[in-house]
């Protein structure tokens, strides 16, 4: 993979070195049970105290309202499901057809037992209407058990308000969490000062290891416990924890923390303009989605009008350009995104749309690269549909 130019960086970024020389000292050298009283398990504990001190300070938590799971989508289950079973009398849930289809199906899972879900509307940049959701806590706001709006898009990069909505949510006594598995470690997050209760992440999106995430616990927010069997993770999440896991997760929040603070956001919001400048500007009938609302620095989708993105993405992969048509989730679906579909775009915007998704490693040579790639795939194929046409 060396040689392929890497724009996929939103469905899993490569783990750093330092990462993987951290986890590797783990499960070789420190691979005790942390539950264990003797030395060997003590000495595991203490790097996991570590390693949470670590990612408690890149979003700016507690550390004691932090609980490791395996990944993004079980730190989303334990706070929607969490939610509902610690408040049984409540059975409203608010979210919008922008979330990931973690959250998205849970809604449906939920709406399936009796579980009323309120869908908010958006704009046609992808931002969550505020004024709907002010109506909907005004007249229900004691049913509601959650509100869930993402932090920033997994597929546009579209910044959500977060903080207003979470001032809406505490005006009205309402629990708010958002998805933000796309904004750690890409985007400045001190929790301590937004009105937030719970905000889940995932330690593969900013170069640290898959198969370990996070939930913000705001103190004093009760959850049911969804993973039982022991008094792990201050008895909200049973399990031995995976400890070569979460060291890396702890050196992958020091490693983002730096560049954070070294102007690292600033300096890839330009690469991406400089991608989307260099399509748009050459290529016709193309368009930016999303590109009126506020977005984070590494996310570019775009719009190929009246080619089909399956096309785009395999003629890319064999120039060596890893890209994608949303969420990974999704890949190998055939039907329009349902994010961009909710954006209100024509169906010949939503086939055709590509992900880019730049990280801390992409480098101005390989943009470059890419543009002359991309410029190049479409045109071939443009002139492919043309010629095919009676």
């Amino acid at each position: 993979m060396t040689s392929a130019i890497y724009l996929d960086n939103n469905a899993t970024t490569r783990p750093a070195d330092a990462v993987v020389a951290a986890m590797n000292r783990t499960l070789c050298e420190r691979w005790a049970n942390p539950s264990s009283m003797h030395r060997a398990g003590q000495v595991v504990r203490r790097e996991i105290i570590l390693a949470r001190s670590a990612v408690a300070r890149l979003i700016g938590c507690q550390d004691r309202e932090l609980v490791f799971t395996s990944g993004g989508t079980e730190s989303v289950n334990l706070a929607v499901r969490g939610s509902f079973g610690a408040q049984p009398e409540r059975r409203l849930f608010v979210t919008s057809r922008l979330e990931h289809s973690v959250v998205r199906d849970l809604a449906l899972a939920a709406a399936s037992l009796g579980v009323e879900v309120v869908w908010l509307d958006n704009d046609a940049g992808g931002v969550v209407d505020l004024d709907a959701l002010r109506i909907v806590l005004g007249r229900r706001a004691g049913e509601v058990a959650l509100v869930s709006v993402m932090w920033v898009n997994n597929e546009t990069g579209v910044i959500q308000p977060v903080e207003t909505i979470g001032a809406i949510c505490g005006e009205f006594g309402v629990r708010l969490h958002t998805d933000a598995t796309q904004a750690v470690g890409k985007l400045e997050i001190d929790v301590a000062s937004l009105p937030v209760d719970l905000l889940s992440f995932s330690a593969h999106k900013f170069h640290g290891p898959k198969g370990t995430g996070a939930l913000y616990v705001k103190r004093g927010v009760r959850l049911e416990a969804q993973v039982i069997g022991g008094p792990q993770e201050r008895g909200r999440r049973g399990g031995t924890e995976n400890a070569a896991g979460i060291v890396g997760t702890g050196v992958a929040a020091e490693l983002a923390m730096d560049w954070l603070a070294g102007g690292g956001p600033a300096a890839l919001a330009t690469r991406r303009d400089t991608l989307e400048r260099g399509i748009v500007d050459t290529l016709d009938q193309t368009a930016v989605n999303g590109i009126g609302a506020p977005r984070v620095a590494g996310t570019s989708n775009i719009a190929f009008i009246g080619l089909e993105a399956e096309a785009i993405l395999l003629m890319l992969s064999e120039r060596g350009v890893c890209a994608s048509a949303g969420a990974a989730c999704s890949s190998g679906s055939m039907e329009p995104s349902p994010v961009l579909q909710a954006m209100g775009l024509p169906s010949e915007q939503t086939f055709g749309s590509v992900r880019f998704g730049l990280s801390r490693e992409t480098t101005d040579d390989e943009v470059l690269r890419a543009v002359e790639i991309v410029v190049d795939v479409v045109t071939r194929l443009r002139e492919s549909v043309t010629v095919q046409r009676p």
